[in-house]
């Protein structure tokens, strides 16, 4: 049973977005609450015992780390968009998990709808930081780099051949990141939900505990991704 399905019958809203605005009101309540813990006087001293504000620093510190390895200097511009998407994506796994809920990432439409911001922050961010040059990314290896008239110009004899090819395999990374965060996310949850269908309560927490840790690894596959795009895309092409 989901109950957004429930819900959804009553008020003529797809579940998905309702699942989606659940999601959304997460992440905006852990983000004041998190503010408001710094704002009244906690500064960078973390807070005592477990808190949200102490698992959100930790996993964004994380995830920090990474983006400035991934993408270099300019991490800080993109971040937003890069832990928005972890943590969106984050939220929506683990609510699969339980009795009665199904994240919306469940749905084609909200993986598909990722992907394509993902595919759309990245070839933003190459467009705006080379202008025209980006395409050179999709045309292949320079084999030769005359200077005529003080300038270097870059032959590139293979260009028939990989500008419809890279062109093809860029859009086809909409499909890869959201194919891969749907197939995954539903087997998970199948194989979850079978289990707690058909035996007690200890074994079905193993398999939610693993559960847990795929929709982790899941999140920070495709916020990874979305960093290593925008970091080639921040590259010259040569």
């Amino acid at each position: 049973m989901n109950v957004f399905e429930q819900i959804s019958h009553a008020i003529h809203v797809p579940w998905v977005a309702l699942s989606a605005a659940l999601s959304a009101l997460i992440i905006l309540f852990a983000g004041l609450r998190v503010h408001s813990a710094i704002g009244a006087g906690g500064g960078v001293l973390p807070e005592e015992g477990f808190s949200i504000r102490n698992v959100l620093e930790v996993v964004v510190e994380q995830l920090v780390d990474l983006a400035e390895m991934t993408i270099g200097e300019d991490y800080r511009k993109y971040f937003p968009v890069i832990g928005t998407i972890f943590l969106f994506v984050l939220i929506s796994n683990v609510m699969s998990l339980v009795p009665g809920l199904l994240g919306s990432t469940s749905d084609v439409n909200t993986t598909t709808a990722w992907a394509i911001i993902a595919f759309g922050v990245y070839n933003f961010v190459g467009i705006k930081t080379h202008g025209f040059k980006y395409i050179h990314q999709f045309m292949g290896p320079s084999i030769w780099n005359p200077k005529i008239g003080g300038k270097t110009w870059h032959l590139r004899l293979l260009m028939p051949l990989f500008l419809p090819l890279e062109i093809l395999l860029h859009f086809a990374r909409i499909i890869t990141l959201s194919v891969r965060l749907l197939a995954n996310m539903f087997a998970d949850h199948l194989v979850v939900m079978t289990w707690i269908g058909l035996v007690p309560a200890l074994v079905p927490a193993i398999f939610l505990g693993l559960g847990l840790l795929v929709s982790f690894l899941q999140a920070f596959v495709f916020a990874l991704l979305t960093m290593i795009y925008i970091g080639q895309a921040l590259e010259e092409a040569h």
